[in-house]
């Protein structure tokens, strides 16, 4: 029997209990940070010779020298051709998709000029140099250098430097396939912290970057907040997620297995169902039970659901919009009949999948929009990886003579009134000679 938590939001307890069963810790313990800085400072001191030292020491090979650590362009165009014709065709449609989606994200440039002949506006630039890291233990995911490297082209990045771990000094084909079709200039076969630590401080083979992005383990997420401030970083994300909210009308065997594909990450991912029809939760009950032990990673997904999974019995529809906004999960199945009725209603959701026929799945893979996604309750004040996050803005203020003079009696005046006299003269000078 597959034991995961049945919740009711009428019952005292529900609130206390949903409070535990969001509950996350992403902050490392005093041992990984303690590790993540010894890293960091070798790192910075060391450069190359540290990568050497921790590449044998975590991924069980040893470079013979630094420039074994750079992986070459053409070995992505070898990967490429290497893998079968099939995965070509998914890689480069997949691309496709989350391209011409990224191309709707662009930032573009803007002034406007008042009727003084001041001018002000907003100029947009692409960051120089982003550092992508690529996940390469439990699993290897293409989908990720996808997601992370075509935003960044997108917006105009110059140079993207691609990092991937290679456990006993194996590289994954199809990862190197996906950094070729997704543009990625330059790729380094390092992981771990000591990655991070390179591209945020650069070594004598490996640049500094402005900005890292990518997901990984709880050692790469804790380097990323150490070396936030050096660096721009996309976000520190926690388990994976989805909440599904069902009128009862889908399929229970469909949404049985939308719960696995979260909670076949890991054993920290959480997958929550909630409906108003508890009869359907127990058909969902039951689908559980009878799919999980078909499933190649059931132990994992049996594991999750147990410790973080849940199905919640709601009073009405409004009542499970209520649940999903105060989860705010990174994943939001609205499996309704009309859910664009609905959906203006969701506050926070990394990304929301509408209709019975919009599998999660879908969004991870090929749809087009961003899988890198808030997680922990984050969508309440943060988004999804975007071209956006590869651009920066500056501010753009041109006085004319006339604008001059108006401005700076405003300026004198606060300035003035903060007791920064400089600043007011500052504004004074300009202000007098226009206004002669």
């Amino acid at each position: 029997m597959t034991e995961i938590q049945r919740l009711d939001t009428t019952d005292a307890d529900y609130r206390e209990r949903l409070d535990g069963l969001l509950a996350w810790e992403s902050v490392s313990d005093d041992r990984v940070q303690q590790t993540v800085a010894e890293i960091i400072r070798e790192v910075r001191a060391r450069g190359d010779a540290a990568l050497i030292d921790y590449t044998a020491r975590f991924d069980r090979w040893s470079p013979a020298a630094a420039a074994d650590l750079e992986i070459p362009r053409a070995r992505l165009a070898t990967a490429w051709e290497r893998i079968p014709a099939a995965q070509r065709e998914a890689l480069e449609q997949a691309a496709a998709r989350i391209r011409a989606y990224a191309e709707h994200q662009r930032v573009e440039s803007w002034s406007f000029e008042e009727a003084d002949g001041t001018l002000l506006g907003q100029q947009v630039t692409p960051l120089d140099r982003a550092g992508l890291y690529v996940p390469g233990g439990k699993a290897a995911y293409p989908s990720s250098v996808l997601m992370n490297a075509i935003p960044a082209k997108v917006a105009g990045v110059a140079e993207l430097i691609m990092v991937v771990p290679t456990p006993d000094g194996e590289l994954n084909e199809l990862v190197l396939a996906a950094a070729y079709v997704a543009g990625v200039d330059r790729a380094f076969a390092i992981g771990g912290a000591q990655a991070v630590a390179a591209l945020a401080y650069g070594t004598e083979s490996v640049p500094p970057v402005d900005k890292v992005v990518g997901p990984g383990n709880i050692y790469v997420a804790t380097a990323k907040r150490a070396v936030f401030g050096q660096v721009g970083i996309d976000m520190v994300a926690g388990p994976s997620e989805i909440l599904v909210v069902c009128d009862g009308h889908t399929d229970p065997d469909w949404i049985a297995m939308d719960l696995f594909s979260q909670a076949e990450h890991d054993e920290d991912a959480q997958s929550i169902l909630v409906s108003w029809d508890r009869d359907f939760l127990d058909r969902v009950a039951a689908s559980i039970e009878r799919l999980l032990p078909t499933m190649e990673r059931a132990e994992i997904i049996a594991t999750a659901l147990r410790a973080r999974g849940a199905l919640i019995a709601a009073r009405d529809l409004d009542d499970a919009i209520a649940v999903a906004n105060q989860i705010a999960p990174e994943h939001l199945e609205l499996s309704l009949a009309d859910p664009q009725a609905v959906v203006g209603r969701i506050r926070h959701a990394g990304a929301i999948f509408m209709g019975r026929y919009t599998a999660e799945a879908l969004g991870d893979y090929c749809a087009g929009p961003n899988h890198v996604l808030p997680t922990s309750r984050t969508a309440r004040f943060s988004s999804p990886l975007g071209v956006y996050d590869f651009q920066k803005r500056s501010s753009l203020i041109m006085a004319s003579a006339a604008g001059a003079a108006t401005l700076s009696r405003t300026a004198s005046v606060l300035a003035r009134g903060e007791g920064l006299t400089a600043h007011a003269r500052s504004a004074e000078y300009r202000g007098e000679d226009a206004a002669e």
